[in-house]
C-alpha cells in the first residue's frame, strides 16, 4: 500500500510539472503575474531555501514566506495564496517521499487523512482563486492569526512543565477518532489554499487524537505533497500566482529539503518559532490594515 501511495505521488508530481511547464511556456509573453520575467531573484531563491529548510524540520513554510513577501512587497497580496501553493509544492513532495519511506505510521490512517486533505484543498482553491484583493487580505490576516496561535501552542508544548498537547504512542486511528481526523484534515486542506500552513495544526491534531507525534510527519507532509500540486492546478488555470516568485521558491526549496533531512536532521527550534510568531503577528496586522485601506478607497469586498 505504501508503494502504491508513493507511486501515486510520483504520478501526481510528474503531471504537475508538465502542466506548470506548459503554462510557463504559453504565458511567457503575456502580461500580469503569470509572466516569467527573467530568472528568480536572489531574494526569491533565498526565501525558498530558508523557509523550506525550516519547513522540513517542522516549522512550516507558508507563514514565514507570506511575511517575507509582504515585508519586501515581492508579490501582490491577491496572488500570495496561489504563489505559496505553486512554489512550495515540489519541496513538499520531496519531503513526503523521505518521511513516508522512513517514518512508521498505519497506512490506512495515512491514506484516509491524505485523501481528506486533497478534497479540502481542491474545493478551497476553487473558492479562494476567485476572491478579490481585499477579501484575500482579510482572509490571510485572520489565517495568520490562527497560525500564530498554533505556533504558540507548539512552543508551550515543548516547554518543560507545560504539557499543552498530551500525545500518545498509537501509530494509527480507529473508529470515531479516525472520522475526527478525516474531518480535521479536510478543514486543514481547505485552509492551506488561504495560506495557513498545515504542519503545526496537523501535528497538534494528531497528538490530541492519541498518536505518536512523530507519526504526524508522514501524514502532514504527505497531505501537503498531494494537495499542493492539485490545489496549484486550480491556481494555475486561473493565473492567480506569481510565476517568477513561485519558481524561486521551488529552485531554492528542494536543495534545502535535502540538506535539512539528510545532513542537519534536527535543531532546537523553539526560539525560531517564537521569532516566527512575532513576524506572523506583524504580517497579519499589515494584511488587515491593507484591507482597511482598500475599503477606505472603495474597493469591493467580494
Amino acid at each position: 500500500m505504501k508503494t502504491i501511495l508513493l507511486a501515486s505521488l510520483a504520478a501526481v508530481s510528474v503531471a504537475y510539472i508538465v502542466i506548470w511547464w506548459r503554462r510557463l511556456a504559453t504565458h511567457a509573453r503575456t502580461e500580469g503575474t503569470e509572466r516569467l520575467e527573467g530568472p528568480p531573484t536572489p531574494a526569491e531563491l533565498a526565501i525558498g531555501f530558508v523557509t523550506n529548510f525550516f519547513d522540513t524540520l517542522g516549522i512550516g513554510s507558508f507563514a514565514p514566506t507570506t511575511a517575507a513577501f509582504k515585508a519586501w512587497k515581492l508579490v501582490p497580496d491577491e496572488v500570495i495564496p496561489g504563489t505559496l501553493n505553486v512554489g512550495h509544492a515540489l519541496a513538499a513532495v520531496t519531503q513526503a517521499f523521505i518521511y513516508i519511506a522512513i517514518v512508521e505510521v498505519r497506512v490506512t490512517t495515512l491514506v484516509a487523512l491524505i485523501g481528506a486533505a486533497i478534497l479540502g484543498s481542491w474545493l478551497g482553491a476553487g473558492v479562494v482563486g476567485h476572491w478579490s484583493r481585499r477579501k484575500v487580505q482579510i482572509g490571510m490576516g485572520l489565517a495568520l492569526l490562527a497560525a500564530a496561535a498554533f505556533f504558540v501552542l507548539k512552543n508551550l508544548d515543548e516547554m518543560r512543565g507545560v504539557p499543552v498537547i498530551p500525545g500518545g504512542n498509537a501509530l494509527g486511528l480507529d473508529g470515531m477518532l479516525l472520522y475526527v481526523g478525516i474531518v480535521g484534515n479536510f478543514v486543514l486542506g481547505a485552509l492551506m489554499t488561504l495560506g495557513i500552513g498545515l504542519y503545526a495544526p496537523c501535528l497538534i491534531m494528531i497528538s490530541l487524537l492519541g498518536m505518536n507525534p512523530l507519526s504526524a510527519f508522514p501524514i502532514m507532509m504527505g497531505s501537503c505533497a498531494f494537495l499542493m500540486p492539485i490545489a496549484s492546478m486550480r491556481f494555475l488555470s486561473l493565473g492567480r500566482y506569481s510565476a517568477r516568485a513561485a519558481l524561486g521558491l521551488t529552485l531554492g526549496g528542494i536543495p534545502a529539503v535535502l540538506i535539512a533531512a539528510f545532513l542537519v536532521k534536527s535543531l532546537p527550534l523553539t526560539w525560531v518559532r517564537w521569532l516566527v510568531v512575532i513576524v506572523v503577528l506583524y504580517t497579519s496586522w499589515t494584511m488587515l490594515r491593507s484591507a482597511a485601506e482598500e475599503k477606505a478607497r472603495g474597493a469591493p469586498a467580494v
